[in-house]
């Protein structure tokens, strides 16, 4: 994306009164991510014989609609083939839709992609947008230069980004020979250093520890709170999710199956909680009201599965009032696991 955006900055500072009422005409945008009805259809040649290709149709997005306001933070999940990744190609501008409407704070990004360039941040999990022989910092330098990033906003957004992903040590260090993780925090870097009003990240914390993650996530939400960037996030760690995002959509076969608050997926997957009890001695399993019921017993500690949905706090008085208590403790349902059923039962159908 970089190659087009000094290009697109150059222009709107040649227009300020257009770019202004551009600004003014998206602010009044309700959505500032919009798909209505979207597809996406390839031409895929199997070979089958000596000289003969069977050509067959594949469609990796279906139909899909959804709109994201300015400053949501979104997570977009679903299984490899879902057709996440040419969702967020299609937003960039790099593919073109096969049919329906798409528009990108009121851009339609495959038309105006150089315009769009300068509004928009992408990490694309294992390709790097960093220059692989140039020591980090050059790379940096090369993106001052080509999205015209005025000096001081460059050296504030540098200087944040560099504190808060710990990459001081790895400023001078040629990017080829970065671990993993590092390159993900210095390409996470470099997609905002032009403060990107909506930024696509797809698998931000892949290859970091936890001690990493955990600062990338704070990264994430500081920036999303305080500069109001809106984020379309793709991972398949569900506690990037969990910890970033109040809303969750889950994609299968290029088909929206959820759109809403986290809490909810756990209801749409009819997940349960597990309320875990510990007993002054052993005894026979707790007789506990339904729909909650015990499903494993170890000597004098038993776990007990209710629904999500459900308060624990009956389940915990009639335990605690019947019953020599020593401890509990509930325990929230794994996303993972959620989602998974919801593709079992998809694929039952």
């Amino acid at each position: 994306m970089t190659d087009t955006a000094g290009t697109s900055e150059t222009a709107d500072r040649a227009e300020p009164g257009a770019g202004a009422e551009a600004s003014a005409a998206v602010d009044a945008v309700a959505a500032f991510i919009e798909l209505d009805g979207v597809e996406k259809v390839f031409d895929v040649r199997k070979k089958t014989g000596f000289l003969k290709r069977e050509r067959r149709r594949v469609r990796a997005v279906d139909g899909l609609s959804f709109t994201v306001s300015r400053g949501e933070m979104v997570g977009y999940i679903g299984p490899n083939g879902a057709g996440k990744s040419t969702t967020i190609k299609m937003l960039t501008g790099i593919l073109t839709p096969s049919g329906g409407r798409l528009r990108v704070a009121g851009i339609d990004p495959s038309r105006e992609r150089t315009r769009l360039a300068h509004r928009i941040g992408v990490v694309f999990g294992q390709r790097t947008t960093l220059w692989w022989d140039l020591p980090l910092i050059d790379s940096y330098r090369l993106m001052h230069r080509m999205y015209r990033i005025p000096d001081a906003r460059y050296r504030e957004n540098l200087d944040r980004c560099v504190e808060l992903l710990q990459l001081r040590d790895l400023l001078d260090v040629p990017v080829r020979q970065l671990s993993l993780g590092q390159r993900m925090r210095g390409d996470i870097a470099a997609a905002l250093l032009h403060d990107p009003e909506v930024l696509y990240l797809d698998e931000p914390t892949i290859g970091l520890d936890v001690v990493s993650k955990a600062k990338v996530r704070g990264f994430l939400r500081d920036l999303n709170a305080e500069r109001g960037t809106t984020v379309l996030l793709t991972t398949h760690d569900l506690q990037d999710i969990e910890q970033l995002c109040s809303r969750v959509m889950v994609i299968d076969h290029g088909r929206l199956m959820y759109d809403g608050p986290l809490a909810g997926l756990h209801e749409a997957g009819e997940s349960e909680r597990t309320l875990v009890v510990d007993l002054e001695r052993e005894l026979p399993p707790i007789e506990a009201p339904e729909p909650a019921r015990v499903v494993r017993v170890e000597g004098p500690r038993q776990w007990l599965a209710f629904p999500a949905s459900a308060s624990a706090a009956g389940l915990v008085a009639r335990i605690a009032a019947e019953y020599p208590l020593v401890d509990l403790s509930v325990r929230e349902p794994d996303i993972e696991s959620v989602i998974a059923k919801m593709y079992a039962e998809r694929a039952g159908a």
